[in-house]
């Protein structure tokens, strides 16, 4: 009972912040958008049509007017059509959505779950040459270009001048080896890039939590190593951890995959906004927006959730 009404009372908090986005995202798109009025007339129209056509897209409405409208089709989450394909846009997103979440979601774990045993063990090995390695590996991946990570992976795996096992293009997955097949090259980017980001965050929260009191009192103890770093250490530390998985999940779906989807050619979320920037397809481009300040708001939601999960000793407020 009490996680549902700290659910509901983080829902309440953040209308502000939905009402704020809607509001920028309908001056900028909307308000200030695009005139579609002259793409809907032929050659040389008479004034009559011009203001018959402007009509029919409320161009001719008061600012609020147009406002609440813009805020019934987010309630609603019906954004229309697709201005480029005359698709439903609800129907857009119920295809694309789920081929990002298969497309990130390996590479997404893999990135986390490596660079959290790579921090560990940089850890374990503070100052030592293994440190170092690990460290300089991770600076090294932090100051590669993820377009050039995606292209030198298609290169290697994917073309005729690397091992040309994977393919470069397109997705058609019908089962699990198809499923394999298609996302190997993107998941081993998406890995690469994440890894030394979240090896060196996850290394300075796990070094800083080795100088605490409770840890140095559990040495003098004589407790092991492993039961000191995964006890002691790795359990105080995942509140900062679970902060940043929780909070990149967002980003990750739609921001990653515009590269990734855009460079493989796969129908996911990504790649229908990169089309629809490039064809100014407006009922798409909102309902992406929307989407992602909505999962914004669900993940500040459960990150406080996930807080007493890994640490009961806190509570809710």
């Amino acid at each position: 009972m009490e996680i549902l009404k700290h659910c509901i009372r983080k829902l309440m908090y953040s209308i502000p912040l939905l009402f704020g986005v809607t509001l920028i995202s309908f001056v900028l798109m909307v308000y200030f958008g695009p005139d579609k009025t002259y793409d809907l007339l032929g050659r040389n129209p008479t004034i009559e049509e011009i203001n018959e056509i402007r009509h029919q897209l409320g161009y001719d409405q008061p600012f609020f007017v147009r406002y609440f409208e813009y805020i019934k089709e987010v309630l609603l989450f019906d954004f229309g059509y697709s201005d480029s394909t005359g698709e439903k846009v609800t129907s857009i997103l119920a295809k694309t959505i789920p081929v990002s979440i298969a497309l990130q979601l390996p590479g997404f774990i893999l990135g986390n779950v490596l660079g959290i045993l790579l921090a560990l063990f940089a850890a374990m090995h503070r100052s030592t040459w293994l440190d170092k390695l690990i460290m300089s590996s991770s600076v090294v991946g932090m100051s590669i270009s993820y377009l050039i990570v995606i292209i030198t992976t298609q290169l290697i795996f994917c073309s005729s001048y690397g091992l040309n096992l994977f393919p470069v293009y397109g997705w058609e997955v019908n089962s699990l080896s198809d499923y394999l097949y298609y996302i190997t090259v993107p998941t081993i980017s998406s890995v690469f890039v994440a890894l030394g980001y979240n090896t060196r965050f996850y290394r300075a929260v796990i070094v800083e939590e080795t100088t605490r009191d409770h840890v140095r009192t559990a040495k003098a103890f004589g407790h092991s190593a492993s039961t000191i770093l995964f006890k002691h250490v790795l359990r105080n530390s995942l509140i900062p951890i679970v902060t940043r998985i929780v909070f990149s999940i967002p980003f990750v779906i739609v921001g990653g995959a515009l590269l990734l989807e855009s460079y493989f050619g796969i129908p996911g979320v990504g790649l229908t906004a990169y089309d629809a920037i490039t064809t100014g397809d407006l009922p798409v481009l909102k309902a992406i927006i929307v989407l992602t300040t909505l999962m914004f708001i669900l993940v500040v939601s459960l990150v406080d959730i996930l807080y007493r999960v890994v640490d009961p000793r806190i509570s809710l407020k």
